[in-house]
């Protein structure tokens, strides 16, 4: 079933009240914005996939392609590290795009490292799991560890096209945040980014299965 369509409310908070008192310095967590329905993944595309996604609220078009691999990111951070705060070609368009939790969770379920999926030996799998280096905005290499989730086969149709709540294009946002970034330490007492905290996978068998470090998540 598709999901219903909405216009969705990106949240942003100071990047230091963050640090200070939300984020877990080290470990693999799920850093994302949700509530109790909904979360927010995001993407990075060139124009034409970004624009056709915007004005439709699903992914298609000429442009896009539903036999590669899709990766998707949770945190915010460590999205602008990847795209170069939609400077790299390619990536200059950064789209948040909202999705039911109940389906991130499945995707969750289905999710599977390379070693993960040596062990419980499977030929191939729908999504591949990542703990990155997550990074701080000038780029430095974290403690702790970012989730990215590569989509393939059907479970990309589904997520692309009907579990999409809400696309929205925060590329002037990023852009705006870049902006004061070369202004160094200074910067960051007034950066702000999107508002995150640590998602706590619902599922015990889930959480072991991805191997993230549980934690009280705080909407």
């Amino acid at each position: 079933m598709a999901a219903r369509k909405v216009m969705f409310n990106f949240k942003t908070e100071p990047y230091k009240t963050q640090v200070q008192h939300h984020w877990p310095p080290s470990g693999r967590h799920i850093l994302a914005q949700y509530d109790d329905e909904t979360i927010v993944v995001y993407q990075a595309f060139c124009p034409e996939i970004a624009d056709y996604a915007v004005s439709n609220q699903r992914f298609g078009g000429p442009k896009y392609s539903f036999t590669r691999m899709s990766w998707i990111k949770t945190n915010f951070l460590w999205m602008m590290y990847r795209c170069g705060w939609a400077s790299k070609r390619g990536q200059e368009r950064v789209l948040a795009i909202c999705i039911p939790r109940a389906n991130f969770d499945t995707i969750l379920s289905q999710a599977y490292t390379a070693g993960a999926q040596r062990e419980a030996g499977k030929m191939d799998v729908s999504v591949r799991l990542q703990w990155d280096p997550d990074h701080a905005p000038n780029g430095g290499k974290e403690d702790r560890r970012a989730i990215q989730l590569g989509l393939r086969g059907e479970i990309l149709k589904s997520f692309a096209t009907d579990w999409i709540v809400g696309i929205e294009d925060v590329t002037q946002f990023v852009k705006e945040q870049a902006s004061i970034l070369p202004e160094g330490e200074a910067s960051l007492e007034k950066l702000l980014v999107a508002r995150e905290r640590v998602y706590a996978v619902p599922d015990k068998a889930t959480a072991e299965l991805i191997g993230c470090d549980q934690a009280e998540g705080s909407v």
